[in-house]
């Protein structure tokens, strides 16, 4: 009869049931059951506000990333040789040609293309921009009004001041990067002096050159680094100032999906019929921020991974303090027809069922955490006085969180594995208990 007893019946359930939830004064491990029970949902919870963290944050930075920075950067850089007189005499020297001297041409190719969504030519330089006493040494990008409204982040800021149409219109006008601002203490409307190196040649060197501009227009794309340090000027203006008259420093493209850019790339390198062209992506960038966040991510969740192995490790110490205190019940059951596997699905139930049950409440609450992220990292804040988070250190401005199914998945399965497999190992010692031995001295 026992023989044709299906696995998992209902009086397997029922008999769990009875253990798990039977009191320390009738020899169950109610206290520990709890203890179990909330270490594996606190160590879910835990891995899944990790997993939630570390997907935002890195969904954040690249959104950052590819939302104000170029998707592919073209530039020029290659040496030629020219004849120079010297005297009676014409030698041959090496010149190196680090700008595009006929950008149209090329800019006509590349806006052909379709991965391609736009492409311009811009000025980099770099330059101190001061006002009274504060001073910030800052990147300088001259750029057509145009194309200043094409970049995403610019475009769609996380915040603004001051209008953007007002760029190229205004005489002198420049933007601004918010944290320049900050650190100047300026306003759409106050002026500003820019010194750079690039200045008139005169018989004995380089003079530098000084020129004041308004601020127009003062911008927060999201990332710290670039609003702390860019500022954008008018191309016809920014070719005048740092001596680029008629060419331009690089090419800037945006692509459709910046996921592939590696395909956008290869086109635009064929659109490339000379020598000393370099082109670079943005992951070319930030290969190594993408770099050490997998190394994190790994790390993160192995040491998660441990967590949640050390709190399944008290449903070993519970199920072994059960086993022992029901060695009686179990030399009945046997007695009466139970067979071993019927003991250890037994046994096996209680743990699981602690297991997973903590594990649906880990998921319940883990989720909720990165749902409402915004007001615990607003109470956290406020609780903290207001400076929990710096920016300035760590590059974005708040906690970034993003729930995916395979991160949930993957806590899921993790907690369940463990959970489960440690299970079997005082469950096999409950089943392989002689009842001739527990009953011996009943």
């Amino acid at each position: 009869m026992a023989s044709r007893t299906a696995p998992f019946s209902r009086f397997e359930w029922l008999i769990a049931w009875r253990y798990v939830r039977a009191r320390r004064a009738e020899g169950g491990v109610s206290v520990m059951t709890w203890i179990s029970l909330i270490g594996i949902m606190l160590a879910v919870f835990a891995l899944i506000a990790t997993l939630g963290v570390r997907s935002g944050f890195r969904a954040d930075l690249v959104d950052t990333i590819v939302g104000a920075n170029p998707h592919i950067a073209l530039s020029y850089n290659r040496f030629e040789t020219i004849e120079v007189t010297q005297g009676d005499q014409t030698v041959s020297v090496d010149r190196q040609v680090t700008v595009i001297e006929d950008p149209q041409t090329q800019l006509d190719q590349l806006r052909a293309l379709p991965q391609v969504v736009s492409a311009f030519p811009v000025i980099e330089a770099q330059g101190l921009l001061s006002r009274g006493a504060f001073s910030t040494f800052v990147q300088v990008q001259g750029i057509a009004p145009e194309d200043l409204s094409a970049i995403p982040l610019v475009a769609n800021p996380m915040s603004a001041s001051g209008d953007l149409a007002d760029f190229g219109t205004v005489e002198e006008g420049i933007a601004l990067g918010s944290g320049v601002a900050r650190t100047l203490g300026v306003q759409v409307g106050d002026r500003v002096t820019l010194l750079v190196p690039e200045g008139v040649q005169t018989a004995v060197r380089q003079s530098p050159r000084r020129a004041t501009f308004e601020v127009v227009h003062v911008v927060q794309t999201g990332r710290v680094i670039l609003d702390n340090s860019q500022i954008f000027m008018p191309l016809d203006r920014a070719q005048g100032f740092f001596n680029r008259v008629g060419v331009v420093d690089a090419i800037h493209i945006f692509t459709a999906d910046p996921d592939r850019v590696e395909e956008a790339r290869a086109a635009v390198v064929g659109t490339l019929t000379e020598p000393g062209w370099w082109v670079q992506t943005w992951q070319d960038f930030a290969g190594s921020y993408l770099r050490a966040l997998t190394v994190e991510d790994n790390v993160m969740f192995i040491l998660m991974s441990i967590l949640v192995l050390i709190a399944s490790m008290n449903i070993i110490s519970g199920l072994v303090m059960l086993v022992k205190n029901k060695g009686r019940d179990i030399g009945i059951l046997r007695t009466i027809g139970l067979t071993e596997g019927s003991i250890l699905r037994i046994f096996f139930l209680c743990g699981a069922g602690i297991g997973t049950m903590g594990t649906l409440m880990g998921v319940a609450l883990g989720c909720l955490f990165v749902l409402y992220i915004d007001p615990i990292f607003s109470f956290v804040n406020w609780l903290g006085g207001g400076g929990v988070w710096d920016p300035s250190i760590r590059g974005i401005y708040d906690l970034p969180a993003v729930l995916r199914f395979g991160d949930v998945m993957s806590a899921v399965v993790l907690s369940l594995a463990i959970s489960w497999i440690i299970t079997i190992f005082p469950a096999r010692r409950a089943a392989r208990m002689n009842p001739v031995e527990a009953l011996r001295y009943e």
